[in-house]
């Protein structure tokens, strides 16, 4: 896709995050202007001196060499419509940026209607604004490219949003029997959380042995996707989850539920961060995912797993885990560091889910020599951690297991003659 370029407008210097969203949606920003405002202007969000000073620079660039006005923030319908009618191109805010890249990114039936239900939610106030200014002899354009009067457009928004709704909630229901499922075949869920980019989908991609879409770009992954862990010790299902940003509204998070709930019903989460970004951005991504992660209702074991340690020396890992713990960030949280890249401490990494997962029982049974026993000893080294097995007039098997499968386990060792020892 070739780059569009665009103007960028901020009222703080603080832009790096929304450069990196406008060049997900292939936007090159080609000027940026800052109008230093603790409060945003009621009519056009910064004031009607900045505003010319834009379209100055707009009328003076060739004609259709700027595409779009990005605002680093959040417009009300009114600026928003002050500031398409006087610089004559589409304004797009932070939010409807993001909606654009999840509209883009989106490529499974569920994530397409969590997008489009964001964007009905979010569209919602905007034609609200143009039914009024319509019905006030203005003629304004519009967002959704003129296919409906504004007015039974409106209408049609909400019925669409009932019925992606009742979908998604069709979908919930789906997803939650899978889970019974799977927990009760003795599976331990863990999921991945954290600001998008900082490289969860790659550890998933080496924890599984598999390739799952990984780009350099933001949302990359908005989708859940759920793969058994390489592992010998437990089975366990690791799930990537779509990445945390700040300031996203709660209707839109509230979209993505039924994805996000993953996290709320895992075993345990992987908090992943971006170890190699400045300790004061580490610090605001922490305190956006941890906060998310509180608002979802995780109540399990949150692991703060620090990736990309290949690009610090020793110190500067040091420096920046010193510096999160006098933030009190770290406060009763395992952490660890690691390096996807390198394959980096991810044995220890294993080692520290293992030990966080919940509900573990403890089982030493005594088994018949046949066919059968060694079919069900198969069976168990799938569905449970072996610590021991030996071999004798009988078969010795001490076994580490998920609390949900215990039962089943004794089951069939009864029907097979054995016992519990």
């Amino acid at each position: 896709m070739s780059e569009k370029n665009a103007v960028l407008v901020s009222l703080n210097d603080d832009v790096q995050e929304i450069i990196q969203l406008a060049d997900t949606m292939n936007y090159g920003i080609v000027k940026t202007f800052i109008q230093h405002k603790k409060l945003p202007d009621t009519n056009s969000y910064i004031g009607p001196g900045k505003v010319d000073e834009i379209k100055k620079f707009i009328d003076e660039q060739e004609k259709d060499s700027v595409n779009l006005v990005i605002v680093d923030g959040e417009l009300k319908p009114s600026q928003w419509f002050t500031l398409e009618k006087k610089l004559k191109l589409d304004v797009y805010d932070r939010i409807r940026l993001i909606l654009a890249i999840f509209e883009e990114r989106a490529d499974r039936k569920e994530a397409k209607l969590q997008v489009k239900l964001a964007q009905l939610q979010y569209e919602r106030p905007f034609v609200r604004e143009l039914i009024h200014r319509a019905k006030a002899g203005e003629h304004p354009g519009f967002m959704a490219g003129g296919e409906y009067q504004v007015d039974d457009y409106y209408e049609m928004i909400k019925k669409q949003m009932r019925k992606i709704r009742e979908d998604l909630e069709k979908i919930r229901d789906e997803r939650e029997i899978r889970r019974r499922h799977r927990h009760t075949s003795g599976f331990y869920l863990v999921s991945l959380a954290g600001y998008t980019n900082a490289g969860k989908s790659s550890l998933l991609n080496l924890l599984v042995g598999e390739k799952v879409k990984v780009d350099g770009k933001l949302f990359s992954t908005l989708s859940t996707t759920t793969r058994k862990i390489n592992d010998k010790l437990f089975p366990i299902l690791l799930t990537d989850t779509v990445g945390f940003i700040q300031s996203l509204p709660a209707w839109v998070i509230d979209a993505f539920h039924s994805t996000l709930e993953e996290l709320a019903l895992a075993d345990v989460v992987l908090l992943v961060a971006d170890a190699s970004e400045n300790r004061d951005i580490i610090e605001k991504k922490l305190r956006v995912s941890l906060k998310e992660l509180i608002e979802i209702g995780v109540v399990s074991p949150v692991i703060i797993v620090f990736n990309k340690i290949d690009l610090l020396s020793k110190e500067e890992i040091q420096d920046r885990i010193s510096y999160l713990h006098e933030t009190g960030l770290l406060e009763n949280k395992k952490i660890i560091t690691i390096s996807v890249k390198n394959r980096e401490n991810l044995d220890m990494l294993l080692d520290l889910i293992h030990d966080s997962l919940p509900h573990m029982s403890k089982l030493k049974l005594k088994l018949p020599i046949n066919e059968k026993t060694h079919s069900f000893i198969s069976w168990i080294y799938e569905k449970a951690r072996v610590s021991d097995v030996s071999y004798n007039d009988y078969i010795t098997i001490s076994v580490d297991c998920n609390t949900e499968i215990k039962d089943k386990i004794i089951s069939k060792c009864n029907e097979l003659d054995g016992c519990i020892i």
